[in-house]
């Protein structure tokens, strides 16, 4: 959980009813995105808990727009979390006078956006501090893939078998 600052807006919901593991699956898709993409792939999911979430998701956007007057071209998702709410507990009659427990969970979604500076400057502050390192000697770091080479055959058999 990140404090809320100046550039951020949050929007929240209890009281869902949906368990918490089907909400994270909706809320896994947007973490991260831009909000005009989160909308999108909200309104063509096919989980019946993505509408709520939409709704979520636009009502933050709408603080952010409205209370903190941020941009919203520039929003994306920071933060969508869920959490446990109550949980309903019926009993449906089982052979032999036995019964079965139907647990109905409901959970609490949170989605907290935040404005992105341009990426325009952040890729000018970039290439500025690789000028500043080329001046200074230092050169950027490169990832190297080695490339191994495995046999399985260690004892030369030709059938393929271990032992």
């Amino acid at each position: 959980m990140t404090k809320i600052e100046k550039n951020m807006a949050m929007a929240s919901a209890k009281s869902l009813r949906v368990s918490p593991i089907k909400a994270n699956l909706v809320l896994k898709m947007i973490r991260g995105k831009k909000a005009e993409n989160a909308v999108n792939i909200l309104s063509f999911s096919r989980r019946r808990i993505s509408l709520e979430v939409l709704k979520i998701l636009k009502s933050a956007i709408a603080n952010a727009e409205n209370n903190h007057q941020l941009d919203i071209d520039k929003l994306f998702v920071k933060e969508a979390t869920v959490g446990k709410a109550m949980v309903l507990k019926r009993f449906r009659p089982r052979a032999r006078g036995r019964s079965g427990k139907i647990l109905k969970p409901f959970s609490s979604v949170k989605i907290l956006v935040e404005e992105k500076n341009d990426p325009v400057n952040s890729k000018e502050e970039l290439k500025s501090k690789e000028d500043q390192s080329k001046k200074k000697g230092l050169q950027p770091e490169k990832n190297e893939i080695k490339q191994v080479n495995v046999n399985n055959n260690d004892k030369g058999d030709s059938d393929g078998t271990k032992n």
